[in-house]
């Protein structure tokens, strides 16, 4: 086998996995060992045994990430081999762009698109793009805004095409299926953005050049980095985001290879594959299947067709939530359609890899409310007298360690820039990105058990009927109220009080183990409005705290 083979890629990567799991597992038997492990810490062992596969990938994938990105000439042409054979140029084939649109501020929607086109027109290939506008706006007054926004837009772009769906059935799958099926003619590819992606005309002609380059290709996920933001919350968020789906998209695509991700927007995909192959019925309950893309991934895989991720930041963008009630609704409904995948293991023809895709988005969500148990079976062991002989040293250390696999991918990221003179420059040096790199560090270690808590209570109500469905998103900067951040978190604020009285009556080296996980619930209220708060957002903007590079460029 050679370097390139998958198995031997693949074969090398689980046998990480298994030792980061291990080890895992060994650290937290020997905290728990001594003096006997009793029914309940027993059950603490089993919540940290189910989300230790989770840990353990998150960890490998970022090591073999870092690896790659610290030590190959061109990191994203080492995991995309067609990269190297592009053509550069404008394409031969036809590529239709695709934007989903449902009840969007056209203002904010329409400007991206009109550059994009004309930036395509400068390089000599505005004749191989068509851009569509699919609509499944359903609001009147929002039908009427947005009619009247596209009229304008399309006075400017004749070539433009606009269409608007009577009803939504199946969502944004069954919005760009409705597409392939009636609307194309000679198009080779399409190309997805949701109406807050900004991609580049380099970035779209890079993404067709790879396709025209390797025939296989069914999908070619771009990496997507966050847009530069205004307020606080997405400016923290997206900051470590950013660093930790390099290292993570890095490693994941060494080892994947043929078998990548779709993440539903800012990729291009293979028109006759993915109209033959894509079409997603109704689960066996009658609900259309929420999170589509990761099944369209997979279905692609399953009929032969190669799916790549391109880990490449540049020229691909979209906006984060503008403020936390945002992002818990947008995880809510993630978490509904990961769980959905539940429905689909027996699927016919389905590869293994696809199977392993499919558990590893319903880890990523099910690895809440394991954690949130943990913590209230942890806090009831220790006020029934069970730890007494657990030494909080060994405790200590298996609870950092897992901390650090569950942040490995962002901290590796944060590695590569500060080891990397040339990367970090493009953050304002290497202070200035350290500066940024703590205060996310900070905001994430209040908002991560708090986030863990709210998909935990989410995922606890699914079963008894709690639907999200796919509400419109607001995308713009707002304040939060106190009322409002107190209707929303209240319960969360309480759990956390709650679990912090039961550590202080069990001793303080518990309470001061369990404070950083208890912490944010307690401040959920005003996290959620400071983080939100224009005199907090206008000060990390004025200091440059947290600012990605194309921020600090314009």
């Amino acid at each position: 086998m050679t370097a390139e083979s998958p198995l031997l890629r693949r074969s090398l990567f689980a046998l990480l996995v298994a030792a980061i799991a291990a080890l895992l597992l060994v650290l937290t038997l020997r905290a728990l060992w001594p003096g006997g492990i009793g029914a309940l810490e027993w059950a603490i062992f089993g919540c940290l045994a189910l989300t230790t596969p989770w840990a353990a990938l998150s960890a490998a994938n970022a090591l073999v990430g870092l690896v790659i990105l610290l030590r190959a000439p061109d990191p994203p042409a080492a995991v995309l081999p067609a990269l190297a054979r592009a053509r550069p140029g404008p394409p031969d084939s036809v590529t239709a762009l695709f934007v989903c649109l449902r009840n969007e501020d056209m203002s904010a929607v329409l400007p991206p698109l009109s550059r994009l086109l004309r930036e395509l027109e400068a390089e000599g290939a505005g004749d191989r793009f068509r851009l569509w506008l699919l609509s499944d706006t359903q609001d009147p007054q929002a039908v009427a805004a947005e009619e009247a926004a596209v009229q304008s837009f399309l006075a400017a772009h004749p070539t433009a095409r606009y269409r608007r769906r009577a009803d939504n059935a199946g969502y944004k799958a069954g919005n760009v299926m409705e597409a392939l099926d009636h609307q194309l003619t000679d198009e080779a590819f399409f190309l997805t953005l949701d109406a807050d992606s900004v991609m580049s005309a380099s970035a779209v002609l890079r993404l067709v050049s790879v396709m025209e380059a390797d025939p296989k290709l069914g999908i070619v996920q771009q990496l997507i980095v966050g847009r530069p933001a205004t307020a606080a919350f997405p400016r923290l968020f997206q900051f470590g985001m950013r660093a930790g789906m390099r290292a993570w998209a890095t490693g994941q695509a060494w080892w994947q290879m043929d078998a990548g991700p779709y993440w539903g927007h800012n990729a291009i995909l293979r028109v006759a594959p993915f109209r033959d192959h894509a079409k997603l019925e109704a689960l066996p309950d009658g609900s259309r299947i929420l999170s589509h893309d990761m099944v369209e991934s997979v279905r692609l895989q399953s009929a032969g067709w190669a799916v790549r991720c391109l880990p490449a930041e540049d020229g691909s963008q979209e906006a984060n939530p503008p403020a936390l009630p945002e992002f818990l609704r947008r995880d809510e409904r993630w978490g509904a359609g990961n769980m959905q995948y539940l429905w689909l293991f027996r699927l016919p023809g389905m590869t293994w890899l696809g199977r392993l895709q499919l558990l590893q988005a319903i880890l990523l969500f099910l690895g809440a409310p394991l954690y949130a148990l943990a913590l209230l079976l942890a806090a009831a062991n220790g006020l029934t007298g069970g730890g007494a002989a657990t030494p909080m040293g060994a405790l200590a250390l298996a609870v950092f360690a897992h901390w650090l696999c569950y942040f490995a991918p962002k901290l590796a990221g944060y590695a590569q820039v500060l080891l990397q003179g040339r990367v970090a420059q493009t953050y304002g040096g290497r202070a200035a990105f350290a500066r940024g790199a703590l205060a996310e560090l900070v905001f994430m270690q209040l908002f991560e058990p708090l986030s863990n808590l709210n998909k935990a209570l989410f995922l606890a109500r699914l079963p008894f009927g709690a639907r999200p469905g796919w509400l419109p998103q607001n995308r713009t900067d707002r304040g939060v109220s106190w009322r409002d951040a107190t209707r929303l978190l209240w319960p969360h604020s309480t759990i956390g009080l709650l679990l912090t009285a039961a550590f202080a009556l069990v001793s303080a080296p518990a309470l001061l183990l369990a404070l950083p996980f208890t912490a944010g619930m307690i401040l959920a209220v005003p996290l959620c409005v400071a983080t939100a708060d224009p005199g907090l957002s206008a000060w990390l903007r004025r200091h440059r705290i947290a600012a990605v590079p194309e921020e600090l460029a314009t």
